[in-house]
């Protein structure tokens, strides 16, 4: 009797250890998204960008990349170079700001997925 104890408590530790390993397989921490730092048609700044532009529309890509790997949620209000671009000249910064936005939106839809709303706290 105590025989058989034993052994059925070894074969539920067995299966329970096994679903375990099947668990950490298949549901696992989440990884980058695919296509992740591979550069592509998706970072391209628009033609008709001015140079100050095209340096927010970077600058918003980059925003988006480094909230998803510091685990923030998207908001481009909360990017400092967002809401204060201090090394941007005062008459440029209302351009950059709108470049900024952009490229951020282009970022999180890219990385985060399509249909992720990046202005809005509510929604995650």
């Amino acid at each position: 009797m105590r025989l058989t104890r034993l052994a059925g408590a070894a074969l539920a530790l067995a299966m329970t250890a096994g679903t375990g390993v099947m668990a950490a397989q298949n549901y696992g921490p989440p990884g980058p998204p695919p296509g992740y730092g591979q550069h592509g048609d998706w970072e391209n700044v628009p033609p008709e960008f001015r140079e100050i532009q095209r340096r927010g529309f970077h600058d918003g890509i980059e925003g988006a990349r480094r909230d998803f790997d510091n685990h923030r949620p998207p908001n481009v209000n909360n990017r400092d170079e967002f809401r204060d671009p201090k090394f941007i000249a005062r008459p440029d910064r209302r351009a950059y700001r709108e470049a900024f936005r952009r490229g951020y939106q282009v970022g999180v839809q890219h990385i985060y997925g399509n249909g992720r709303d990046f202005g809005r706290r509510d929604r995650y």
